[in-house]
């Protein structure tokens, strides 16, 4: 009878854990972005690039890894800076807006966040975007969940590769990312040279008090920052275009 008890109670434990798993809707995930430094930082014209600048470059890291922490609920999640990265590299070769805190309602479609473009901060409030994401039957497990592939274009022209979870029934993800039947754990850029995945997920709630953007910045409407971003960088060459899309992720 006793055996029996014990049986019991580690089957009641099992399925609360399980369900906890499989039915996540308010936690906190960790993500690895992972960008390939020397590719995103390749010239137009290798031929013209100096001989300094080819000994600078053999000196930095080939990979710049950093880490974010996305913590959510049912109704919002705020996307920010984590723990400190391993090795940390100058400002200027990882560019515009790789500080971003995003903070997305869900419940009523709105996003507003806070973007670092070079000097000067944006605090941009606008719809979540509409992806017209393409369903896949591919899977992979990331931070031990199951994760089925979604594409999407932005920008026009940039693929984006999505792997969500529907053991987590909340739309979003990384950066703005959003808008498939379940969490984005998996992100790649390709044009960007640069992925995003969960390392861990914590069945932790945030409180209430945690889901705020620092609104210090010049505010600005979405659909007003590509065009000042465009004319910003209309002298950048391809270079310029990174940056937009950085900007606008």
């Amino acid at each position: 009878m006793k055996k029996l008890f014990v049986f019991s109670i580690a089957f009641c434990v099992g399925l609360m854990s399980f369900g906890q798993a499989r039915f996540l809707g308010a936690g906190t995930i960790e993500f690895e972005r992972r960008i390939n430094i020397h590719r995103q930082m390749e010239r137009e014209n290798m031929e013209e690039e100096s001989d300094f600048w080819k000994e600078f470059m053999s000196k930095q890291p080939r990979f710049q890894n950093s880490y974010f922490n996305l913590a959510f609920n049912k109704d919002k999640g705020i996307y920010q800076p984590g723990r400190e990265p391993d090795k940390k590299l100058e400002p200027w070769l990882l560019g515009p807006a790789k500080e971003n805190t995003v903070l997305t309602d869900y419940a009523t479609g709105l996003l507003t966040s806070r973007r670092k473009v070079f000097e000067e901060n944006f605090i941009v409030t606008d719809s979540l975007s509409r992806l017209q994401w393409k369903l896949s039957s591919e899977t992979r497990e990331i931070a031990g969940f199951e994760c089925r592939k979604a594409v999407a274009v932005i920008s026009d022209s940039v693929y984006v590769v999505a792997f969500y979870t529907d053991e987590i029934p909340v739309s979003g993800g990384p950066e703005s990312f959003g808008g498939l039947p379940g969490m984005i754990l998996g992100l790649a850029v390709p044009r960007l040279y640069t992925t995003w995945f969960a390392t861990k997920v914590e069945i932790t709630e945030a409180p209430p008090s945690a889901f705020k953007v620092n609104e210090k910045g010049k505010k600005i409407a979405g659909k007003e920052l590509a065009p000042f971003l465009q004319s910003t960088f209309t002298d950048w060459g391809k270079r310029g275009e990174k940056f937009i899309w950085w900007s606008l992720l």
